[in-house]
């Protein structure tokens, strides 16, 4: 007999409340193993969730525009053949999965029963004034306040109001109070969108989005006005794509808060190429493609070790650095949608050939939307490599929390004077543009820096030491 099961978002890193941009899927469809059933975007990559194994579709439990997190159900699929599923059952989609918690996985926090208010003194402080549970919450503009709990909410005369059931008790479930309570939220002040006027979750989040809103417009810069460009001719509006929308904001957030210098350098990189296409047919045997980037890498990872303020990140009370002893490095991938970047890992504990094969992986990975959310994650520092595309020099934008960038673009030919011969010489030169947050490393540290790194790719044999 052919067994039904729910389809589960499998682990997706930190990422929570993740976006439905694409349901591939309908009711009666069937599916093979691995086949995408929906497409999910976070704010830095967009990915697959497959089908766990063959099967038909019974019932899509989503839609474009829903936020999911690990653990939420998607679809209900009916397996090809039980044996096999009992076999092999998946850790995200449980054969005997309560269906009552369901709703508490998909991020539904909210109780469907007044019952659920129920509970003991002890899980809630607020709960010793359980008549007031459901009292209507008071009007706008209303004068009477919200009076302390105890002896104090009542008049002089000692008696209690009974209009007012000794003091208001916002109408919340305990784990919404508790999320109010770690982001400081005063409930009285939410306004409850949920039955009987409960406030959900949803709620809480509304009202600090809205607080966080009204404090940055009070201090914003000044909008650019809008032109009405028709005016002057033909136009065409076009949506930037969903990773221009996601990354933008984070990108004005890098520039509006670190204080970015870039710091320009060469380096000559005349042997190093000799070498990389020297070494290129063992490349091949390996079915790696020998790329400057992996030597890049490798060279990256002694220039942080050298210097550490480099690898590390500010502390947010802005008085100490929290210094780093891992080394792993975003790799800015350009994609159709815009541009990504992946993270190597652990770049000072893998050789040449290793960095190069794992580069074209997320490369590729990344641009087929295959790459795993948590390969997005945890860089300590990044390099954006345009010298595929051209330019002489350019200024990158610092991602935070990250304290600098490097950015490389296309080596060119130069002559350089050779002091011992007396003339010049041709000498194949790469550019570098090192962005630095001056709160942690000054201009005389980033030039060192570039300095070091310059000598590593100039001398081969630095590389091995």
């Amino acid at each position: 007999m052919a067994q039904t099961q729910e389809v589960m978002v499998p682990d997706i890193g930190d990422f929570e409340n993740v976006d439905v941009v694409d349901v591939l899927v309908k009711p009666g469809d069937v599916v093979t193993a691995e086949q995408p059933l929906i497409t999910l975007e976070s704010e830095k990559a967009a990915l697959d969730v497959p089908a766990p194994g063959p099967g038909t579709v019974r019932e899509v439990l989503v839609k474009v525009g829903d936020k999911v997190s690990q653990g939420t159900a998607i679809v209900r699929m009916e397996a090809a053949g039980a044996a096999t599923a009992e076999a092999a059952p998946q850790p995200w989609a449980p054969e005997n999965r309560n269906a009552a918690a369901a709703p508490a996985e998909r991020g539904d926090a909210e109780p469907r029963t007044e019952q659920a208010d129920a509970r003991p003194a002890a899980v809630d402080q607020a709960s010793t004034l359980s008549a007031s549970v459901d009292a209507p919450r008071p009007s706008a503009g209303s004068d009477k306040g919200v009076p302390p709990p105890g002896p104090s909410a009542a008049p002089a005369t000692g008696h209690p109001e009974p209009d007012r059931a000794q003091a208001f008790l916002p109408h919340a479930s305990p784990s919404v109070r508790k999320f109010a309570r770690e982001l400081g939220v005063d409930l009285t002040r939410v306004p409850g969108s949920g039955p009987k006027q409960r406030i959900l979750r949803e709620d809480v989040a509304a009202f600090v989005r809205q607080q966080l809103t009204e404090t940055a417009q009070r201090g914003a810069i000044p909008p650019i006005p809008a032109v009405d460009f028709s005016k002057f001719g033909p136009i065409e509006r076009q949506p930037l794509s969903r990773v221009q929308r996601r990354s933008g904001p984070n990108l004005h957030r890098s520039w509006l808060n670190i204080p970015h210098v870039t710091q320009f350098d060469e380096a000559d990189i005349t042997d190093l190429e000799d070498f990389r296409k020297a070494n290129q047919a063992r490349a091949d045997k390996r079915g790696v493609k020998l790329t400057l980037l992996a030597f890049l890498l490798d060279a990256c990872a002694h220039a942080l070790r050298e210097f550490p303020a480099v690898n590390a990140s500010l502390d947010p009370d802005g008085e100490h650095l929290i210094l780093k002893r891992y080394i792993h490095i975003g790799v800015a991938v350009d994609t159709p949608d815009g541009l990504m970047v992946p993270v190597v890992r652990d770049v000072d504990r893998k050789g040449v050939f290793e960095l190069a094969t794992e580069v074209a992986e997320l490369a590729e990975q990344t641009r087929t939307r295959k790459l795993k959310p948590d390969r997005l994650q945890g860089a300590s520092f990044s390099i954006s490599s345009l010298g595929g595309i051209g330019g002489t020099a350019f200024t990158p934008i610092i991602n935070a929390p990250e304290v600098a960038i490097l950015g490389v673009s296309r080596a060119r030919m130069q002559p350089v004077y050779h002091e011992e011969t007396g003339g010049f010489v041709p000498r194949l030169m790469l550019p570098l543009s090192f962005s630095y947050d001056h709160r942690v490393i000054d201009g005389a540290e980033a030039a060192r820096f570039t300095r070091f790194l310059s000598e590593m790719l100039s001398d081969i044999r630095r590389l091995l030491l």
